[in-house]
């Protein structure tokens, strides 16, 4: 039976929601009623307007250009305050609770230029190849650079079973687009893309967001873990960009003592500080944990990472988080838009704010933040971090931790760039190892059908050379890129790393794909590697780096 979290913890009235960066999972619904009020900036507005209307040479839609002025005033506040037009809330609502069909993919506006930000596991446009940081440039041959955002829902959403096609900019082949076509159909909302046993004593669990049935999926996989004998875990958030907070502490609850500080919100006005904190009825508090990060890891993933790290509660490896602190309230507006407005920051239990910098206004700075710390090479060394370290905050055993900039994690474990040739981003860029993994398992789904396990799919698939081969084959015909064997050579190990967890995944779902990769992922070799030297229960050592 589940603990009653929501009854036995000190909870304000309000729970309050955090967004994803900018993706699927941003908000949650607080309606407020606010009195109205009169200003001089409101009666120039309405004085401008009449103005405009009256005397104007050209009729115009008077209320067309406030409506397009919405989405600039709450640019000039912060990167995570927005606009919702009427005409997009349903969508953006429907988002949250997984009913719509599409291609599977948030994004940004990002100088008017369609930036992915999230590509849903298992998805359409995952099964293609499309990948996160893809510009898309044109959709069904039109150029979309420009399109407002409602426009870009409404063309990328469909029914299913329908096609739509992009042109892909990608950073690895910036001078030319990348052609894709998507078939539309239902968007997963599952939470939990996989959660199997990991050695005989490990469970690993990987959460794609923090939604509505989350805590359910978490905690049915916890369970399940331990009935097969798990006594550690490994929860894998890398690429989780958020959701709603109060799930995250619930989750974090499972683990954490009486009394444990969760998480704390303050904002400007007393109604937005709230503070979470354990109520002693997890019933995971004595196992072993370790928590998994990396840049795309943001807002709630970081409340949970920053819990368990400052609580010297478990482990926190991979690379530092994205850096969102902010927590955003959806208020309806009266003509049935609506706006998403940051009211508080949140604050880890050792009072850091882990919000890294921006200007008001200057979305295209926030946005290529994450760009410019990997070009610095902070992916590949710990060296090349630079943390704020003007205000140390410490974790419940007297470790230094700092904020102002993401999590860093306990052990830094860097990308692993083991492979990477020109040969491995052509097929990459053009899709080629999703299109050929599900080619090659649909030839041989009565054959590869039969296998009840991953370990058994393994097995019976071709050796490394044939598969290789027959993919270099397939590329050269399918994808026009020929075999360049000086560079196949560097990347064959990736290469048939990868095809063989996309073939799991067609046969076996996620829970294959996870079980067959994570073996060789530097990252849980290394989170396995802290657990199995007792490093996960209350970490005192100093960071290190994993090179």
């Amino acid at each position: 039976m589940q603990p009653n979290f929501r009854k036995t913890t000190t909870w304000l009235p309000l729970i309050v929601a955090v967004t994803l960066v900018v993706g699927l999972w941003l908000g949650t619904k607080l309606p407020t009623v606010i009195a109205p009020r009169t200003s001089s900036a409101q009666h120039k507005i309405s004085e401008m307007m009449d103005i405009i209307s009256a005397l104007y040479v050209d009729e115009v839609d008077t209320d067309s250009i406030l409506e397009a002025s919405m989405s600039d005033i709450m640019a000039k506040l912060d990167p995570h305050s927005i606009y919702i037009p009427a005409a997009d809330l349903q969508s953006v609502n429907e988002e949250l609770d997984g009913s719509f069909s599409g291609i599977g993919v948030s994004f940004t506006m990002l100088t008017d230029t369609i930036t992915v930000n999230e590509v849903v596991s298992g998805g359409p446009a995952e099964r293609v190849g499309l990948l996160p940081g893809d510009r898309i440039i044109t959709i069904n041959d039109s150029v979309a650079v420009g399109w407002p955002q409602n426009k870009v829902l409404t063309t990328l959403r469909g029914l299913k079973g329908t096609e739509v096609t992009l042109g892909i900019r990608r950073s690895s082949a910036p001078d030319k687009l990348l052609p894709f076509t998507v078939v539309r159909d239902d968007i997963p909302v599952t939470s939990i893309d996989a959660s199997y046993m990991i050695d005989p004593t490990t469970g690993y669990i990987r959460v794609n967001k923090f939604g509505r049935t989350t805590y359910n999926e978490f905690f049915t996989s916890l369970g399940m873990l331990a009935n097969k004998g798990a006594k550690r875990f490994i929860v894998d958030l890398r690429g989780n960009s958020g959701g709603f907070l109060d799930i995250a502490a619930m989750m974090a609850n499972e683990f954490l003592p009486a009394g444990a500080t969760i998480v704390s919100m303050h904002g400007r006005s007393a109604d937005s500080d709230d503070m979470i904190r354990a109520n002693g009825q997890g019933s995971f508090q004595d196992a072993e944990l370790v928590v998994m990060i990396d840049e795309y890891s943001a807002s709630c993933s970081e409340v949970f990472a920053g819990t368990i790290q400052d609580n010297d509660r478990g482990l926190v490896v991979g690379r530092r988080s994205f850096g969102k602190g902010l927590v955003q309230r959806q208020l309806p507006l009266s003509d049935s838009s609506a706006v998403r407005i940051t009211t508080a920051r949140y604050y880890t239990p050792s009072g850091r704010c882990i919000q890294k910098r921006y200007t008001p206004g200057d979305q295209e700075s926030y946005e290529l933040d994450i760009y410019e710390r990997l070009s610095h090479g902070e992916s590949l060394s710990a060296d090349s971090i630079t943390l704020d370290k003007s205000v140390t905050y410490f974790t419940s055993t007297g470790r230094e931790v700092y904020g102002g900039g993401g999590i860093m994690p306990d052990v830094f474990v860097p990308a692993d760039t083991t492979g990477y040739s020109k040969y491995y981003f052509s097929v990459l860029n053009a899709g080629l190892l999703q299109k050929f993994a599900f080619a090659y398992t649909d030839a041989a789904r009565d054959r590869l059908g039969n296998a009840k396990t991953t370990e058994e799919l393994l097995s019976i698939l071709p050796s490394d050379s044939e598969l290789l081969s027959t993919f270099v084959t397939y590329a050269s015909r399918e994808g026009k890129i020929p075999a360049q064997w000086y560079y196949i050579n560097i990347s064959r190990n990736l290469i048939v790393r990868q095809l063989k967890a996309l073939i799991a995944r067609d046969i076996i779902g996620l829970n294959g794909y996870y079980e067959a990769i994570n073996p060789t992922d530097a990252a849980v070799i290394k989170a396995l590697d802290e657990l199995e030297n007792g490093n996960a229960r209350v970490p005192i050592m100093p960071l290190h780096d994993n090179e």
